[in-house]
């Protein structure tokens, strides 16, 4: 991190645009979570391997959409996504990255910039933080937004369908959800497949493995009220899970909830071809 780096709070980042963002990320000023910033704009995982794992991983992701929605993945050696965004880096437009040796997580980083390497393949996987602004609109309270917390996330005892080097359990995001307001939620997130779509499971967390509701795997714990049922969702650290079953020898991620936001909207539906 930059010694002069004046840091801003969350609450200060809710009221930047993209574009100051990007300048308070690439002066290592913000390196909190994503969630509820840049209204309106695509939020996504990352996931940067040598090429040579890049086919492996990129089937991982086919075979398993609900977990890992392939939104774009860059040329070999290139840490831009221009099919999606003109002005990203995927370098230095993140919060906080993690990179992982071996399968291992090693470091928390707040560029990669000395880390780049030419056989560097970038992989963006949608977000369910995309998704939020639409149940905000329709009445759907979101109580990490309220209690400006990370979404808690959960390791369950689903498994992916595997890939060659890559496989694992599925990882889900967890968000309280009125029960009269479930089938509006199935609604609204159905009509975003790039992230994530429809819940992954709602109600008893013990169905797929979860047994404290209040001790997330990452992220931040999310009380639950009378009335209201935990809703899951795929989450994009089921790749961060993956990369320890593979064990390349250099991968780099975001920090769970700490997701690449694009100039892309957040309906806006790609292929991962382009």
């Amino acid at each position: 991190m930059s010694e002069t780096a004046a840091q801003i709070s969350y609450s200060e980042a809710q009221e930047l645009s993209l574009h100051a963002l990007r300048d308070a990320l690439r002066f290592d000023s913000y390196t909190g979570h994503t969630a509820g910033l840049c209204a309106g704009r695509l939020q996504c995982n990352l996931v940067i391997l040598p090429n040579s794992y890049a086919a492996d991983f990129r089937n991982f992701c086919d075979r398993n959409p609900k977990a890992c929605p392939l939104v774009a993945v860059s040329e070999p050696g290139q840490p831009y996504l221009p099919s999606l965004d003109s002005d990203v880096d995927l370098r230095r437009d993140v919060p906080l990255f993690h990179l992982y040796r071996n399968g291992q997580f090693d470091l928390k980083l707040f560029n990669i910039e000395t880390l780049w390497q030419e056989d560097l393949t970038a992989f963006a996987i949608g977000c369910s933080f995309s998704f939020e602004r639409a149940l905000l609109a329709a009445g759907i309270p979101l109580r990490h937004h309220a209690l400006q917390r990370n979404v808690p996330m959960f390791q369950t005892t689903v498994h992916c369908v595997p890939s060659g080097a890559f496989s694992g359990p599925v990882v889900v995001s967890m968000r309280p959800v009125r029960e009269e307001d479930l089938a509006q939620v199935v609604r609204i997130c159905e009509a975003y497949p790039h992230a994530h779509g429809a819940p992954f499971h709602i109600g008893d967390p013990k169905e797929i493995g979860i047994s404290d509701i209040s001790a997330p795997d990452w992220g931040d714990a999310t009380p639950i009220k009378d009335g209201e049922v935990p809703v899951f969702w795929g989450c994009g650290v089921t790749t961060q899970v993956a990369l320890a079953t593979a064990a390349p020898e250099l991968a780099i991620t975001h920090a769970p909830g700490a997701m690449l936001i694009l100039n892309t909207d957040d309906k806006f539906v790609t292929t991962h071809n382009q």
